[in-house]
């Protein structure tokens, strides 16, 4: 049991080394952040204050300062504007996310929402949107602009995509891993990429970091959607069964009725098509998920995006910024918050 705690700290080390390697940076893309959201309407800056005070583990951000480290970057804040810049794309995709999904409470506080309504949320998330395009077009650089309004744009068809298979439980599993991709992948992708590009590296180490945080990302997704029926891991700061209870269906669920005999097939579904699940639900579809194993399939299929992500960091030197990133890939997948 020692060795097991002792391997999820060392895991869990990795999120905290990276942010104490470029802990100043952050620092100041926080103040960037709170800059850039200023605003002389009240309910804009009371909503922007709130949602900056929820937090976040700013994963977005430190894999564009890491990056940029790792490449070689250090004159300048480019690094600081880009990586607030991807925090803001991912801050407006939760604000609609939550919208959409009825949320009502996010990192252990209720949704913007839920206090203000979905008319007010739908508008804060377009204006750090807004906000985060002035950014784009003030760095100046064209590579950049393509990437975050093509990452955008993408976050946005992956969520419709989403919403298209909303309640289908016999849902493909290349059609998860392309909502996935588009919702989450792609804005790791690009918080690694950028900060590739501002360091002005060869597009052999661009394409490797790019190919890095997607894998990465997946990783982290599948993750997070296994931890919603993993029962065994209620101290993490997410609710167990909330996924579900929204009605998303995600790798847990397409995995599960895939392995199911025709009643437990018939069955699934008809908890899937209720407009509201009960805890009886809840209870029943966990009882199938451990009778199949789903849980250590999920994290089978995980490790494989994994390696991916590892060996993508083979084209770097040996460094400390190369290791952290190489044991954040582990951090995606067995982190404890």
């Amino acid at each position: 049991m020692g060795t097991v705690i002792q391997l999820k700290n060392q895991i869990n080390d990795s999120y905290f080394q990276l942010k104490e390697s470029v802990e100043d940076k952050l620092v100041l893309t926080e103040e960037k952040i709170k800059l850039k959201l200023n605003s002389d309407v009240e309910l804009v800056q009371k909503m922007t204050n709130y949602h900056i005070k929820t937090g976040g583990k700013r994963l977005r951000a430190l894999l564009t300062l890491g990056s940029a480290k790792l490449c070689g970057y250090s004159k300048g804040s480019r690094d600081v504007n880009l990586a607030a810049c991807v925090e803001l794309i991912h801050g407006a995709t939760l604000m609609h996310d939550d919208v959409i999904d009825e949320g009502i409470i996010r990192r252990g506080k209720e949704t913007l929402n839920e206090i203000w309504g979905n008319h007010s949320s739908v508008l804060i998330g377009d204006y750090l949107l807004s906000r985060c395009f002035e950014m784009m077009v003030e760095d100046g650089n064209l590579e950049v602009l393509k990437l975050l309004s093509s990452t955008s744009s993408k976050i946005a068809q992956g969520e419709v995509l989403q919403l298209q298979h909303k309640g289908e439980v016999d849902m493909l599993e290349e059609t998860y891993l392309k909502i996935i991709s588009a919702k989450t992948a792609e804005l790791f992708a690009a918080s690694t990429k950028v900060g590739a590009i501002l360091s002005d590296v060869d597009n052999k180490e661009k394409d490797a970091l790019e190919f890095y945080g997607r894998n990465l990302g997946l990783t982290f997704q599948i993750a997070d959607d296994t931890l919603d029926y993993n029962s065994e891991l209620k101290m993490f700061g997410k609710t167990v069964g909330q996924d579900f209870f929204e009605g998303k269906i995600t790798l847990p669920i397409i995995l599960l009725f895939q392995k199911l005999d025709l009643i437990e097939k018939e069955n699934l579904k008809k908890i899937f098509i209720k407009e509201i699940r009960d805890k009886d639900d809840f209870e029943k579809t966990i009882s199938l998920i451990k009778k199949y194993k789903i849980i250590e399939e999920c994290y089978q299929k995980a490790q494989h995006y994994i390696n991916l992500a590892s060996n993508a960091l083979t084209v770097f030197e040996e460094s400390k910024e190369k290791n952290i990133f190489k044991n954040l890939t582990s951090f995606s997948l067995a982190r404890n918050f």
